[in-house]
């Protein structure tokens, strides 16, 4: 610990919170009783800081109760205290005080081996990126640093959920161990507070089209207690994705849902029969027309759930195919109730002439119930577009 406090206060490098200069770079540390660690990272990213030869200052965010902020001041770091818990808000309350050009975070666990801190620093001030990323997946993760579930199934998992909703073509969405550009940052709206937040920013970097490069490094074992819950964090990044991508949310599986519907209701009220070689005809009929009917409006509600959604919430990744997005720009109350009258008045007026061809025919046979199905399936979906677009109307109103 001497040795390394000497080297820390020698380090004509390191800035303190009370320097008018504005450091080159910012190290930010969330960290929550890491006092078996922390001690190691700080003489790594002293090390490296020394290695780049630029001005730096440390920042640790922290929660700790036990000596963390403590070693963290000998160390020359400047110590924040967020005034509420999580991963995330540790960060954002960091980030609000860091001045540096250049913004590092890592975990003060041990994990992440601060010696490679200049591969990461070289690739982002030698390239165009706004974001490097040490890539565990791409580079080595030791025997015991992470476990079975988290290196097989989460991790892979929640990376190929990002990269397909986000487009963001990376090998490890979760890695802790990051250098952005301070424009960067300040591009980006990041409002998480809990685990989370990694994979916030890089939905929000991706969507916002900013440039994100990866680095290999190692990964070894951590440092203390882990403070990851496998499932309540990993369904926590799902949920997050979901939510903020309503167009995979929503809006395809309405829309599949709406079609296979059409399609099955067409065959049914067409009376389509098909014959496949060694297996006799197959025909739709009225059990199809039931589903069919289901499957539409069902389908319907879902995709209106995604034009709901992009008006209320602001997604990070916003639907783009053209039906939602014109929904979203256009559609007004006055439309809305237009096209769910219309709807409504042909299904009635089907439905009526239903009903004037059994009274014609002297109350004798029901025509095919296929038909009634359809009529009553337009009315339903003109019911809900009217509905909808109040809807939609009021929480326009209400975001103004």
């Amino acid at each position: 610990m001497q040795t390394s406090q000497t080297a820390a206060t020698s380090s004509a490098n390191l800035l303190d919170a009370a320097s008018d200069e504005t450091p080159t770079m910012s190290v930010v540390l969330p960290t929550l009783n890491e006092e078996t660690g922390v001690a190691a990272c700080l003489d790594a990213i002293i090390d490296a800081i020394d290695e780049i030869g630029c001005t730096a200052e440390i920042i640790v965010s922290d929660s700790s109760t036990d000596r963390t902020p403590e070693i963290a001041r000998e160390y020359g770091a400047i110590v924040v205290s967020p005034d509420r818990r999580g991963y995330g808000y540790a960060y954002r309350y960091a980030f609000e005080r860091a001045r540096g050009e250049y913004i590092v975070m890592g975990d003060a666990d041990t994990t992440y081996d601060f010696g490679e801190l200049p591969k990461l620093f070289g690739a982002i001030r030698e390239t165009e990126a706004d974001l490097v990323l040490g890539s565990r997946f791409a580079g080595e993760i030791r025997d015991g640093a992470m476990p079975w579930l988290h290196k097989h199934v989460g991790n892979p998992a929640l990376t190929a959920f990002l990269n397909r909703f986000y487009d963001a073509d990376i090998s490890d969405a979760h890695t802790g161990f990051r250098v952005l550009r301070r424009e960067a940052l300040d591009a980006l709206t990041l409002r998480t507070d809990g685990m989370e937040f990694a994979s916030e920013m890089i939905m929000e970097a991706s969507a916002r089209g900013l440039h994100i490069e990866e680095v290999p490094i190692t990964y070894h074992p951590r440092e203390g207690d882990a403070t990851l819950d496998t499932w309540h964090d990993g369904w926590k990044h799902l949920r997050f994705m979901l939510l903020n991508a309503p167009g995979y949310l929503f809006t395809i599986p309405g829309a599949v849902s709406l079609v296979a519907g059409a399609v099955l209701m067409l065959l049914a009220f067409f009376d389509v029969t098909v014959n496949l070689n060694g297996m006799g005809p197959i025909w739709f009929g009225i059990r199809t027309m039931v589903a069919g009917s289901l499957l539409t409006i069902v389908g319907f509600q879902i995709a209106s759930l995604g034009v709901f959604a992009t008006i209320a919430s602001e997604p990070i990744r916003r639907p783009t195919d053209r039906v939602t997005t014109w929904l979203v720009e256009h559609l007004r109350l006055e439309t809305g109730i237009a096209v769910g009258g219309l709807m409504m008045a042909v299904g009635g007026s089907f439905a009526a002439s239903i009903v004037l061809a059994w009274l014609r025919d002297g109350y004798a046979s029901l025509p095919p119930m296929t038909r009634d199905i359809l009529a009553f399936t337009c009315i339903v979906l003109g019911i809900q577009t009217v509905f909808a677009a109040f809807f939609v109307t009021a929480v326009r109103r209400n975001r103004r």
